[in-house]
C-alpha cells in the first residue's frame, strides 16, 4: 500500500491513494497509521477515491471525479476538514490526478471547489458558516463560552481575555452533548488586532492540533461577530503558521499553504 505525507501550517495528515476503492479503510487502520510512535504519525487520513466508486458520496459524481474520504486520527469519519482539502488538492494536482486551476472535491460536507496553481498557497471556497447560537466548553476547570458554529462539521468558537497559550489543552473539553451529540472541535481565539486572531483547537477525534482549517473560519468569524463585522479577511494564527480567512456574505475562504513532505510504501501488521 503507498503512501503520501503532507501538512497544512502543521496539520499533518496520512494520504491513502485509492482511486478504485480497493482498501478496506478501518478504524484501527487509521488510528495504527496515525500513531505518532508506532505509525507514520498523522492528525487523519485522506484516502483519496474516485466519487463514482464511493456509495456515500456517489450522487455527487457529476460534481467532483475526486472524493476526499478524511478520518480523525482516532478513526471516525469527519465531514470536512479545511486544511486537509488544501492537501488533498495538491497530492492530486502533483501526483498528475488533476490540473492546476479550480478543482472540485467531494466531502460528506458537500462538494468544496478549491483554487490551486502548480505551487504556492491553496484555497478552498468554505461556503457559508452559520452561527448557530450560543454554548460553553470546559478546560482545566474554567468554562468557556462561544459561538456554536456549523462549517458542515461542528465548531464551538470562544473568544477569551486570557492568552490562549497558557490553556491546558491536553484533556477534552467538556461540552454539552445535547447540543453536540457527535463531538466538537473547540476553539480558543485571542482578538490580538485589527482583524487578526491567535487560535489553538482541540478537535474531536484527534486532540489539539498544530492547525484546524475549519476551526481558523470559526474562529475568525467568531472574532468578527464581537467587532460587529460580518466580511473582511482575517489573518489567524496557529502553532503551526498563519491561514488567511476571508469572510464574504454569501461564503467563506480559507488560503494558506499545503506541503507534501514524504512518500513510501506501508508495511501494515
Amino acid at each position: 500500500m503507498r503512501f503520501v505525507k503532507g501538512h497544512g501550517t502543521e496539520n499533518d495528515f496520512v494520504i491513502l491513494p485509492d482511486p478504485d476503492n480497493e482498501i478496506d479503510v478501518t478504524a484501527a487502520m487509521v488510528a495504527a497509521l496515525c500513531e505518532r510512535r508506532a505509525g507514520i504519525g498523522g492528525d487523519g487520513v485522506l484516502h483519496v477515491v474516485r466519487t463514482k466508486l464511493a456509495p456515500e458520496v456517489a450522487h455527487l459524481a457529476g460534481e467532483a471525479e475526486w472524493f476526499m474520504d478524511y478520518r480523525n486520527a482516532d478513526g471516525s469519519m469527519a465531514e470536512m476538514c479545511g486544511n486537509g482539502a488544501r492537501v488533498f488538492a495538491r497530492y492530486l494536482v502533483d501526483s498528475g490526478l488533476a490540473q492546476p486551476g479550480e478543482l472540485p472535491i467531494a466531502t460528506r460536507g458537500g462538494v468544496k471547489l478549491v483554487r490551486l496553481g502548480a505551487e504556492g498557497d491553496v484555497t478552498v471556497d468554505m461556503g457559508l458558516p452559520r452561527i448557530l447560537g450560543e454554548s460553553s466548553a470546559t478546560l482545566g476547570g474554567h468554562e468557556y463560552t462561544g459561538l456554536h458554529i456549523d462549517l458542515g462539521n461542528p465548531h464551538l468558537a470562544c473568544v477569551v481575555g486570557d492568552p490562549v497559550a497558557q490553556v491546558d489543552l491536553t484533556h477534552q473539553p467538556g461540552f454539552d452533548t445535547t447540543i453536540f451529540p457527535t463531538g466538537v472541535n473547540v476553539e480558543l481565539v485571542n482578538a490580538v488586532g485589527p482583524r487578526r486572531a491567535v487560535m489553538r483547537v482541540y478537535e474531536r477525534g484527534s486532540g489539539e492540533t498544530r492547525s484546524c482549517g475549519t476551526g481558523a473560519v470559526a474562529a475568525a468569524l467568531a472574532a468578527a461577530h464581537l467587532t460587529g463585522e460580518t466580511t473582511g479577511s482575517w489573518a489567524v494564527e496557529v502553532p503551526g503558521g498563519l491561514l488567511t480567512v476571508t469572510l464574504e456574505a454569501e461564503t467563506s475562504y480559507l488560503t494558506g499553504p499545503a506541503v507534501l513532505v514524504a512518500h513510501g510504501e506501508l508495511v501494515l501488521p
